[in-house]
């Protein structure tokens, strides 16, 4: 596989020098996304305002990355602490700074990374919200079913409309908890991508990284009885199939969007659960806890989930504990 080159950092940067090739670099050669590469320039332009500050120069144009110290490192760090930003935040910022300065290390810029030499904050990893399994069993087994239009009767134009929408929403929850979507992958889910005879998706996640998940029984049907709906609905307002390349669409059959998915996704969940939070990621974190609870190892988990290492998916592992210690308990002969 050929290495991917880094461009060279240029003098003639508009910014703090290398930050704008090194911004191409992460647009162009690693995929960032325009929000991340975003988030990376108002992190790194907020480090080299503080030092600006901090030194008592007005002229932070000409700031030199590797005269950067231990102490700038620290001294910002605190400036951040005492701003009111949670150590989560904190940690995203150094980050953010650490990356650079790689770039900066490997391209010839700076002959030694200082911000690695600064250890990263640590903070209380928050357990995210989940659905118990009974909870989960009623949304679906109850809650979505009684929802359901009688499957006879009225053909007035409403009667289609509900259908359509009713088996479309089902389709997205199965979707969501089947198979530990974000709502972004949902969103941009396409037709092409989807296997229902063979049972996978091919799903693109964070940093335009694809993968591969199983497409459950449930899941399964409900998109198949999703599509068959969605493809007399569309007949029957003489529009033919939608003219999008998605697989979930609005009644106007374009794509769907953020918003809808979390107003879907908070209507049902309200009738299971008082969690604050009733988004979708609740039914992310309900397919990644259920699976370790059943005896899912984590780096399968990990990879369906699409993180990028495993870190990311211990923290599900604070939830299933509970579910370890009842095992030990029943199983081992001296517990």
């Amino acid at each position: 596989m050929k290495k991917k080159e880094k461009p060279a950092v240029s003098e003639a940067d508009t910014t703090y020098r290398g930050l704008d090739a090194f911004l191409d670099y992460m647009r162009g050669q690693m995929q960032y996304s325009a929000h991340t590469c975003k988030a990376y320039r108002k992190d790194l332009s907020q480090f080299y305002d503080f030092l600006a500050d901090h030194h008592g120069s007005s002229d932070t144009l000409d700031k030199d990355p590797g005269s950067v110290t231990v102490l700038d490192i620290r001294l910002f760090l605190g400036y951040l602490l005492r701003e009111g930003l949670q150590p989560k935040s904190i940690a995203r910022k150094l980050a953010a700074v650490k990356s650079f300065y790689n770039y900066l290390l490997e391209t010839g810029a700076v002959k030694v990374s200082i911000p690695a030499q600064v250890s990263t904050p640590r903070f209380n990893k928050n357990v995210p919200g989940f659905l118990n399994e009974e909870q989960t069993a009623s949304l679906f087994e109850e809650i979505l079913v009684s929802s359901s239009p009688p499957v006879s009767g009225s053909r007035k134009k409403d009667d289609h409309e509900e259908r359509f929408t009713l088996s479309r929403d089902r389709a997205m929850l199965e979707i969501l908890y089947g198979c530990g979507l974000r709502i972004s992958e949902l969103v941009g889910l396409e037709n092409e991508h989807v296997n229902l005879e063979q049972g996978f998706m091919r799903i693109t996640g964070k940093g335009n990284k694809h993968r591969i998940v199983p497409l459950g029984s449930h899941a399964a049907k409900a998109l198949k009885n999703y599509f068959e709906v969605r493809r007399n609905f569309f007949r029957i307002k003489n529009k033919g199939n939608p003219d999008t390349a998605y697989v979930f669409v609005t009644k106007k059959g374009r794509g769907i969007y953020p918003v809808l998915v979390q107003r879907v996704t908070k209507k049902y969940l309200s009738a299971v659960t008082e969690l604050k939070y009733k988004n979708p990621h609740v039914l992310r974190h309900s397919f990644a806890t259920h699976m370790l609870n059943n005896g899912a190892d984590l780096k399968s988990v990990s990879e369906m989930l699409g993180h990028t290492n495993l870190t990311t998916t211990e923290i599900y592992t604070h939830v299933t504990f509970g579910r370890v210690r009842e095992v030990y308990e029943k199983a081992h002969p001296r517990a």
